[in-house]
């Protein structure tokens, strides 16, 4: 199952986002209903804007689109868990499973302790919470963020490798053995360059604005999925210069070729 990642172009309202990606093929979306108040962003906050979340489930139900998982509940210093509630309880009503978080926290024990109190709070909605290494943020590794998980003591748990991320981050192709099936649910596929920046401001540009398709760079795509190969494949390519000249729909659909070229399926 194929999946449209929101950053693909974070600007698109969800209903809409929702209808392109079944015109241009997709199973899934993956929606950010909780803002993270990036420059830019627009908030598209389902919990409090009820018009939004009342149009967001009428496109769900006329594309028949599955509403994969939502993000992104960050764990940042001074974080009460409890204010994302109001997001679990609107994306639950829609049908999510899966919860992305992303650490912005250099403590580990307080990390530890508010991602034990995140995961407590998903499964009051039936959700798991899914940690996604980030190569720019606090916690860019899959080792420590595996790490984190088993020592949370939480069953509701999860592990998102985005391949962009695992290879900046340098990891070895083999971190992923030995790691619980059920920890990986979804992950998220696009490419990039064969050089690794090495300043922050380059990740983050390339990470947000200027992802290849798949096949098009040279991320070992194939051979990390295929140690997970029941996962969702979540098509995450933002690309300011492609999205302006092809608009999302085509951007989107040339995207989902390549990852289904890349993967042999196609």
């Amino acid at each position: 199952m194929y999946s449209l990642v929101h950053l693909s172009d974070i600007s698109c309202p969800p209903p809409e986002f929702i209808r392109t990606a079944a015109r241009a093929g997709y199973d899934a979306v993956s929606l950010r209903t909780i803002p993270m108040n990036l420059e830019g962003e627009i908030p598209f906050d389902i919990a409090k804007d009820k018009e939004l979340l009342k149009q967001t489930k009428q496109a769900l139900d006329e594309t028949g689109i599955i509403f994969n998982d939502t993000e992104n509940a960050v764990i940042r210093d001074g974080l009460d868990v409890k204010e994302y509630e109001p997001a679990l309880e609107a994306a639950a009503e829609l049908g999510v499973k899966f919860l992305l978080s992303g650490i912005w926290s250099t403590e580990y024990n307080y990390v530890l302790e508010k991602y034990a109190e995140l995961c407590d709070l998903a499964a009051q909605y039936d959700m798991r919470v899914s940690i996604e290494p980030v190569t720019w943020s606090c916690m860019p590794d899959v080792a420590t963020a595996a790490r984190l998980i088993k020592e949370s003591g939480r069953e509701n748990v999860g592990l998102v490798i985005d391949v962009l991320h695992y290879y900046r981050s340098r990891n070895d192709m083999d971190v992923l053995q030995g790691l619980p099936r059920e920890w990986f649910n979804y992950a998220h596929l696009c490419d990039c360059v064969a050089e690794i920046p090495t300043d922050n401001e380059t990740l983050v540009h390339d990470g947000r604005a200027e992802r290849l398709y798949p096949g098009e760079g040279a991320i070992p795509i194939k051979e990390i999925i295929d140690q997970i190969p029941w996962v969702v494949r979540g098509v995450e390519v933002p690309h300011m210069k492609r999205l302006g000249e092809l608009g999302l729909e085509e951007h989107a659909r040339r995207a989902l070729q390549a990852a289904k070229r890349v993967m042999g399926e196609e």
